[in-house]
C-alpha cells in the first residue's frame, strides 16, 4: 500500500486553491492526512477566518478514519444522528460529518489518505478538494 508523499500532498494544495481562484469561492483552508489520520499539509488562504484548521481536519479525520466520505458520514448524520454523535464523542469531537472531507484511495482501492477543505459551501469545498487529487494523479471519493 502506497501512501500520499508531500509532493503530492503539496499539489494537492496547491490545485485545490487555485480552483477556488478559478469558481470565485470564498478563502479556503485545506488539509491532507495520512491514512493514520496525521496532518501531512496544510494550508489557510489569506483572509481565510483563523478558526478553518480544525474544520478542515474534522472533514477529512472522518472521512480516513470511519472510511467513508463527507457525503456519506452526512447522509448517514441525517439517518443516524445518535451513530454520529457516538462516533464523534469516541474521536474527541473531531469529526466534522459534510462534504468537503474526501476520502483518498490508492490504486489497490486502500485508503491511504483523506483531503479536508473548508472555507465555501461544502459542496464546493469537495469540488477544490476533488480538483486537487486528481491534479496529484490520486482517486478521490466524495
Amino acid at each position: 500500500m502506497s501512501g500520499i508523499s508531500l509532493e503530492q500532498a503539496r499539489t494537492i494544495i496547491r490545485v485545490a486553491l487555485d480552483k477556488g481562484h478559478e469558481l470565485n469561492l470564498k478563502p479556503l483552508s485545506v488539509v491532507v492526512l495520512d491514512a493514520g489520520g496525521h496532518v501531512q499539509a496544510f494550508e489557510r488562504e489569506d483572509g481565510a477566518a483563523p478558526g478553518r484548521f480544525p474544520i478542515a481536519h474534522g472533514k477529512a479525520y472522518g472521512s480516513v478514519m470511519l472510511g467513508m466520505a463527507g457525503s456519506a458520514q452526512m447522509a448517514r448524520a441525517e439517518a443516524q444522528a445518535y451513530f454520529m454523535a457516538a462516533v464523534n464523542g469516541v474521536y474527541g469531537g473531531q469529526v466534522v460529518p459534510v462534504p468537503g472531507g474526501v476520502l483518498v484511495r490508492g490504486a489497490d482501492g486502500a485508503v491511504i489518505g483523506a483531503v479536508g477543505v473548508t472555507g465555501d459551501t461544502s459542496d464546493n469545498d469537495a469540488i477544490a478538494a476533488m480538483a486537487g487529487i486528481e491534479a496529484a494523479g490520486l482517486k478521490g471519493e466524495i
